[in-house]
């Protein structure tokens, strides 16, 4: 360790009552290097211009561990040139490199909540115990609760090695800093459904990365982590799951080459997508089973490094990047809504900040009732192999396996509560957001706020809560069919049908009755052969659009005072 004496001397012009006083902050048990060095950096502050303070201000991060480093080198670079500085991004793309996601020529806004109160360099969510080795402010002393029962480790899924650490806070701040050029610091918006569930209610916008997920995050982090050697070698990835459209996107904006290994089953539009991302894409097998095998066979003979999304610490940093953002961009927030199901890593990661920024924050996850995975490997204690919770065409990574005990036991300790929702509030959920926020997201995307259409959170109401949209890749055919099927899950779409006089103007007083119920007439159709009441009828099937449940009431009432029976097709 460098002599905080010499360091301090070069970098600082203070008085001899700010010098000892940094002296025992350095030397103060508890007292990290990094506190320090930001007593003095202030000090200094004070007596430099406006236009350097500025200068400083744009790259200030209190919580980049080597920042101490950096201010050092900056104040006398001929004295202490033989040291190295550290990277400020490893992306390159904020000076000479490609201008990347959106980011118009200039450096984006650096990710800096109000990192400094309630920072400890080692605050480790490790087992059963919260460890403050050392510790600054703490307004979360027990953030981390005994009295829960320890989740017992599994082997972790993933080719990389030394992946199975919990992760720290100080890993999320570092992996905020490092992909902040890389991904968009998305918005989070007040949403006009907030009069609707009688809350404040906030959207991060996660579907607008530009692969359409939060899975950016974790894979750019993932990414820059490897060795130069990996990285020149290439990655391997072996499924059609946002993950993978991350991997190849990521992979070949940083010039690593990336293959990924779909089955022929895949949508063509998946596939043409991922080979525009940038990505050798190969079909093989017909089930996913089939191309994760044939995947490691060539991660194997030719050297690629294996890639599936897994729980290792570095994935659940990046993920939990959103945390972070979160409390610094709604203030004042309650509770804060995620998906969950077996892959929970952003839930789990997003934990761990926000847990530690503010443990009265409340952190909900929510699932599908068919597939509750997350509940049940949380009730068993271990996650759970059930082969039946596959990726389900609707519900994507919502209804995958539970993939790792790191995030299972980071949610068990910081999750307050998982609930699970219907497929029916899940496409009522999507309509809603397409309607009133004009965001066209998938199942994985709307699942945050099903749980408050199906009102399985009344405790929120009147409180400041935020949802994190995290995904909008939802294929157009099967966008198609979940709009139609919300539509008259809402009421908004209504049939029924009854027997008429096969006689000039009947059909046309069965109009009128619409009309004056102000009902739009979609399709109606006649059937003639195939009725079995007497001769000289037809059968009438009327599809009409109402505007809710109310009207849809109003308009049935209408009919069948006039058409006794009449028949209401039911949901």
């Amino acid at each position: 360790m460098r002599n905080w004496s010499t360091m301090t001397s070069l970098l600082f012009d203070v008085n001899e009552v700010d010098y000892t006083i940094a002296s025992q902050l350095c030397f103060a048990p508890g007292i990290t290097m990094n506190f320090a060095a930001q007593f003095l950096y202030s000090r200094a502050l004070k007596t430099r211009s406006p236009r350097d303070r500025s200068r400083e201000d744009e790259e200030y991060d209190p919580f980049w561990q080597s920042y101490a480093e950096k201010l050092f080198l900056k104040k006398d670079d001929n004295k202490i040139k033989n040291q190295v500085a550290p990277a400020l991004c490893d992306l390159h793309c904020c000076k000479d490199g490609p201008i990347r996601n959106g980011l118009i020529g200039q450096k984006p806004p650096s990710i800096n909540p109000e990192r400094l109160k309630d920072f400890g360099e080692e605050d480790y969510l490790n087992g059963d115990v919260k460890t403050w080795e050392m510790k600054i402010v703490s307004r979360n002393e027990e953030l981390l609760r005994d009295g829960t029962s320890r989740i017992p480790q599994s082997s972790s899924r993933t080719s990389l090695p030394s992946c199975n650490k919990l992760i720290r806070f100080e890993d999320i701040s570092a992996a905020a800093f490092k992909i902040q050029c890389g991904v968009q610091k998305t918005p989070c918006m007040y949403s006009r459904l907030s009069k609707q569930y009688g809350m404040d209610i906030y959207l991060k916008k996660e579907f607008l990365q530009y692969t359409g997920s939060v899975k950016e995050r974790g894979v750019l982090y993932l990414l820059t982590s490897l060795p130069q050697d990996q990285q020149r070698k290439g990655v391997i990835v072996a499924s059609d799951s946002n993950f993978s459209m991350a991997v190849a996107y990521h992979a070949s904006e940083l010039r690593i080459p990336v293959f990924v290994i779909m089955s022929t089953s895949t949508s063509p539009a998946r596939v043409k997508m991922c080979r525009e991302y940038g990505a050798m894409v190969i079909s093989y097998g017909t089930t996913a089973k089939d191309s994760q095998t044939h995947a490691r066979r060539l991660a194997q003979e030719n050297g690629y490094l294996y890639l599936e999304e897994e729980d290792s610490a570095v994935y659940l940093s990046g993920l939990g990047t959103v945390g972070l953002e979160l409390y610094e961009q709604v203030p004042k927030l309650d509770a804060v809504i995620f998906p969950a199901g077996g892959h929970c890593g952003l839930l789990a990661g997003s934990a761990a900040a926000l847990k530690h920024l503010n443990p009265h924050i409340s952190v909900i996850g929510v699932e599908s009732e068919n597939f509750p995975v997350l509940q049940q490997s949380l009730k068993a204690g271990h996650p759970i192999e059930d082969q039946a919770c596959s990726n389900h065409h609707f519900y994507g990574d919502v209804s995958g396996l539970c993939f790792g005990s790191n995030s299972l036991q980071l949610t068990g300790k910081l999750v307050d509560k998982v609930v699970a929702v219907r497929e029916e509030d899940v496409l009522v959920s999507m309509l809603r957001l397409l309607e009133y926020e004009r965001a066209t997201v998938d199942a994985e995307g709307a699942i945050g706020l099903a749980a408050l259409v199906a009102g399985k959170l009344p405790e929120l109401k009147g409180k400041r809560v935020a949802i994190v949209i995290c995904s909008g890749n939802v294929e157009l055919h099967l966008l198609q069919q979940c709009i139609a099927r919300a539509l008259t899950l809402d009421n908004r779409v209504c049939r029924f049908s009854l027997v008429l006089p096969d006689c000039p103007g009947d059909i046309s007083k069965l109009l009128d009755i619409l009309a004056r119920e102000e009902a739009r007439v979609l399709d109606i159709k006649q059937e003639r052969t195939f009725v079995t009441s007497e001769l000289f009828m037809v059968k009438v099937t009327c599809t009409v659009e109402t505007r809710d449940k109310i009207h849809a009431a109003q308009l049935r009432s209408a009919l069948l005072e006039r058409y006794p029976t009449a028949a209401w097709t039911e949901r």
